[in-house]
């Protein structure tokens, strides 16, 4: 399926999650294919509309358990079939462990049911969360420009996928508050259209002060401490103004609190003075559902005032960055998932994003692009393949 790698692999100093083996049926466009991974990654070629974004989609699906792209499960199912299964063979580096260690994941969807399943090395888990972060990875696209110039729910989805992926507190408290929130503004609604109920919105702001602490504070924690790399990276790839991140909240507390006691008692506080406005309009306007992630350059806001090219150096260092943190989450280098990221790039800003990759430690890559000739030169070393109706070595 693939020809050889044109040069001998310089090996990662770090260890590396390795996706040894991936199995596709019946998912987008592909029916059924199986895919054996080189230990150091793989070039997919093919022009659009062949699979090449739906093969990095299933590799993201085994880490997030949804699509990378915001697609309903059953959307992702090939047309005609009765639901779509995944499964990989990865290699783990364990904690304390001589080698690494082999495990199975599957996932399988039935569109009549709507039913998800997953298996780990054979068995169910208690809960589908239990299985996030099976396959370790991080995709740059061309799409993330989004990040920067989207609303403030791509930005907080960012930071969510990032610490959900790495902090189970976060993951437990994200779940909590979300099934929180969906009720109190069940209630809200419920008592804006009865004029009476005010008390059964109220019955869940203790769990939303609860929970939602615990999101701001990791959520400030994570941007305080990737402040400057972010500041840094920007001017690696070649932002000459400064570059800046932080945290905004309207919630009243100071910058640097930390104290998860401190948050909770602002949000009890914010809940219940904006109770009457939330009643009136039927949402809940105080809590970090609110919050964004702001990006400046030159202290100006990035998704208003930066340039295409200045968003998408923005972009991938927050891509970056979320590697960063997979990589001291697991001890390993995360896989990486190319679609295509330099494409409206200069050459100059792409070798230096590939050096800084390079100089972090890359970990196994996928690469897909529609011609060899916009292949990398860091990255002409991987074996290639090709890909065409869904089939690769097409």
């Amino acid at each position: 399926m693939t020809e050889p790698a044109a040069e001998t692999p310089t090996p990662s100093p770090r260890p590396r999650e390795r996706l040894v083996r991936l199995a596709l049926r019946d998912f987008r466009n592909f029916e059924r294919q199986d895919v054996d991974l080189p230990s150091d990654g793989l070039v997919v070629i093919g022009e659009n509309g062949h699979g090449k974004s739906n093969l990095l989609e299933a590799i993201y699906y085994l880490q997030l358990l949804r699509s990378v792209r915001g697609a309903r499960d059953q959307d992702l199912v090939r047309f005609g079939a009765g639901g779509f299964h995944l499964g990989a063979t990865v290699e783990r580096v364990h904690e304390g462990a001589s080698a690494p260690r082999l495990h199975e994941i599957g996932v399988g969807f039935d569109r009549a049911g709507k039913r998800k399943r997953v298996r780990l090395d054979g068995a169910e888990p208690p809960r589908l969360s239990d299985a996030l972060g099976g396959v370790s990875s991080v995709i740059f696209a061309p799409g993330d420009v989004q990040l920067v110039a989207g609303s403030p729910q791509e930005r907080r989805r960012y930071l969510d996928v990032v610490l959900a992926l790495t902090s189970r507190r976060y993951l437990a408290a994200l779940q909590a508050y979300r099934g929180a929130l969906v009720r109190r503004n069940a209630a809200l609604r419920d008592a804006a259209r009865t004029g009476r109920g005010e008390e059964r919105a109220a019955v869940w702001e203790p769990a939303l002060a609860e929970h939602g602490a615990v999101l701001w504070t990791e959520r400030q924690g994570w941007v305080a401490r990737h402040a400057d790399d972010f500041a840094a990276l920007c001017a690696a790839i070649g932002e000459r103004a400064a570059a800046r991140m932080r945290y905004t909240t309207s919630l009243a507390v100071e910058a640097d609190a930390t104290a998860v006691e401190a948050v909770r008692s602002a949000l009890t506080r914010a809940l219940s003075e904006k109770r009457l406005l939330d009643l009136k309009r039927g949402v809940t306007h105080a809590g970090p559902h609110r919050d964004d992630l702001e990006l400046l350059l030159a202290g100006r806001d990035l998704r208003i005032y930066g340039s295409a090219g200045q968003q998408r150096t923005a972009a991938i260092a927050l891509r970056m960055l979320e590697a960063a943190t997979l990589r001291d989450a697991r001890r390993a280098e995360p896989l990486f998932l190319l679609d295509d990221p330099f494409a409206e790039l200069d050459a100059r800003r792409a070798h230096r994003i590939l050096d800084l990759l390079g100089d972090a430690g890359l970990g196994q890559t996928v690469l897909v692009v529609p011609r060899a000739t916009d292949i990398p030169a860091e990255l002409t070393r991987l074996a290639r393949t090709t890909i065409r109706d869904g089939a690769l070595g097409a």
